[in-house]
């Protein structure tokens, strides 16, 4: 219990060291785990389904050969596609836009350290302190969360791009 008041003041302390922005840059990749996990958790379970539930649909058809056969294995590989790549566009842009919050952030202390120069002249470098601060614990922390959704990004659109051309593999066109 101890531990978990801490590590919410330790939250609250770091929320106040980079400002509001850094509250922005937390929802957002909050919102960018939940789909990383949801697509992960798709991936575990729901897909394989998925697949056999289409692999059956084709496997009942007698006809396989004409072009309206064709026409509906790519339908069917299309529907399938759809389910794989669900939210991984939404993802990679969540991604692309952590740096950018974190550079809002590098921005926003700067002009907060600019004010206190303005005000007080460059000796007080304690009120300056709190300018920087801002200025950089953004960024860090939008530099983190990009990094940390970048890799499961390419890993899920790998994994998706590897599963389709497997399950078109799978739709073949033999009676």
């Amino acid at each position: 219990m101890v531990e978990a008041a801490l590590a919410w003041m330790g939250l609250v302390e770091l929320v106040g060291r980079g400002g509001a922005v850094l509250l922005v840059i937390m929802a957002i990749t909050f919102v960018m785990w939940a789909l990383i996990v949801e697509r992960l958790w798709y991936l575990k379970s729901g897909h394989v389904g998925d697949a056999e539930e289409v692999a059956m649909v084709w496997a009942a058809r007698s006809d396989r050969r004409s072009w309206s056969a064709q026409q509906i294995r790519y339908a069917l590989i299309s529907q399938l596609a759809n389910k794989l790549n669900r939210s991984l566009g939404m993802i990679a842009s969540l991604v692309a836009i952590c740096p950018l919050l974190g550079l809002l952030g590098t921005v926003t202390g700067m002009i907060e350290v600019f004010d206190v120069v303005a005000m007080t002249g460059l000796g007080n470098t304690r009120a300056m302190a709190a300018g920087v601060s801002k200025a950089t614990v953004p960024t860090v922390a939008g530099m983190v969360a990009a990094l940390s959704g970048y890799y499961f990004s390419v890993r899920l659109r790998r994994t998706a791009a590897s599963e389709i051309q497997s399950f078109a593999d799978r739709l073949t066109t033999e009676t």
